[in-house]
């Protein structure tokens, strides 16, 4: 179950989008990974392990197989890094009767937004401080890593219809609160930035006035575990999609080192809950750039991207929906994954998801390889599906591949539900996809 504990604490460690992103980051670095800056000149050798970050918030490791890559070709396997959360805007703090502060927020992405209410809260994320001029801001990273805020619920009394339905407003109902302060406080504090730069500001040792900007959100301050009559289950916040980044981050830690033939590639990108639509999103051409100069420096070939990317699979790997036990109408009647059935392949008939039957026979062979199940995940055909990584990417490549995910409950929530086994299952087939034979 070693898997499962490191997966529990990376996931406790991701509280956010860059902290996601500097877990693995961390862990590419010990495992022998050398960071490259998009803005340097790039060395590059055969068998060789490398890294690129993205906006501090997307991460792309890549192994050089043994073979020219417009031969051999790339396995990649994308995950992303954001999950639904709410951030903190600039001027944040709103100041009300008796000195009790709360914090303006803005929604990221769909989340569903009563599980927020009645949680401990705390904050991550990143500050930009001066630099060496104007147009290089210095990033740190901060989580406070303790409960600072929470979003009070309206007490049933002056709800009696609560229970019946009770719409949302984000503006109105989901400030959360961080405390009353005196006067005073409010005052001194006040004039330095706010209460939220002070709490920023004292965890990383520095002014409130050296802050720049800040990029911050407020995350559940719980921990992943296990639960279940056989602890089968895991609980935790972000697990869509930091278990499948995780898994994938897994995956290249046990294979790196191992012989191959194509070029392996992790892309884990940001923004895949807003539309992708960012220069650190799947829909850029980020990780195209990124394998168009890995072909370029390991032989110079100009079209040779053409053929590598013909030669090469995708698995765009995003959590799916388990089949529910209260909600059996919500789904297909004969395609409903659930949670301990193995890896899922995501399929629709209007193309929101890329797997095409070429794509599902790959990844089916590969879980037989690995000696592990398979499931499908198909929309009740009265219900709209989402999109996610690998058919955004398809604008920017035309590579074959698949989307598939593992099984989960309340995706979206503040806490979302999955299976020990379907992570551990992931992890095979994916070291499988990797070996590179």
């Amino acid at each position: 179950m070693r898997q499962i504990e490191k997966l529990f604490d990376w996931l406790d460690k991701g509280t956010c989008n860059f902290l996601a992103v500097d877990v693995i980051k961390n862990e590419l670095k010990n495992a022998g990974f050398k960071e490259l800056k998009q803005a340097d000149k790039w060395e590059i050798e055969r068998n060789g392990k490398y890294f690129m970050t993205k906006n501090d918030s997307a991460i792309f490791a890549f192994v050089v197989g043994r073979e020219p890559i417009e031969k051999a070709g790339f396995r990649i396997i994308s995950a992303h890094s954001d999950s639904p959360c709410f951030k903190i805007k600039p001027n944040a703090e709103i100041y009300g009767d008796g000195g009790v502060v709360s914090l303006n927020v803005e929604k990221y992405g769909g989340g569903i937004l009563y599980t927020w209410f009645d949680r401990p809260l705390s904050i991550s994320g990143r500050v930009l401080i001066k630099g060496e001029d104007a147009l290089h801001p210095v990033t740190k990273l901060v989580d406070l890593r303790k409960p600072v805020a929470t979003i009070p619920h309206l007490a049933i009394h002056f709800n009696r219809g609560v229970n019946e339905g009770n719409p949302l407003s984000v503006q109105k109902d989901m400030k959360p609160v961080i405390g009353y302060f005196s006067k005073e406080d409010i005052m001194a504090i006040h004039q330095h930035g706010g209460f939220v730069r002070k709490m920023v500001a004292d965890d990383l040792n520095i002014n409130p006035e050296e802050i720049i900007e800040y990029e911050l959100c407020l995350y559940p301050f719980e921990k992943a575990t296990q639960v279940g009559a056989d602890s089968e289950y895991f609980q935790s916040a972000r697990i869509d999609d930091l278990s499948m980044a995780f898994a994938g981050l897994e995956a290249m830690l046990c294979e790196c080192d191992m012989p191959s033939d194509p070029t392996r590639v992790l892309a884990v990108f940001d923004n895949e809950e807003t539309g992708s639509g960012t220069k650190q999103g799947a829909a850029s051409p980020v990780l195209r750039d990124i394998m168009e100069r890995l072909i370029l420096l390991t032989s110079g070939d100009k079209e040779g991207i053409y053929r590598a990317i013909a030669n090469s699979f995708m698995i765009s790997a995003d959590d799916a929906h388990a089949w529910h036990p209260n909600y059996n109408e919500k789904y297909d009647p004969t395609n409903h994954p659930v949670i301990g059935g193995g890896p899922v392949v995501k399929i629709n008939a209007n193309c929101k998801y890329m797997t095409d039957g070429v794509g599902a026979a790959v990844f089916r062979s590969l879980c037989a390889e690995a000696g592990v199940n398979c499931q499908y995940f198909v929309n009740h055909s009265d219900v709209a599906g989402g999109s996610t990584l690998g058919n955004i990417s398809s604008a920017q490549f035309d590579m074959p591949g698949v989307d598939m995910g593992n099984a989960i409950w309340a995706m979206h929530s503040a806490r979302e539900t999955a299976g020990v086994s379907d992570h551990l299952d992931a992890v095979k087939v994916f070291c499988k996809f990797f070996e590179g034979k």
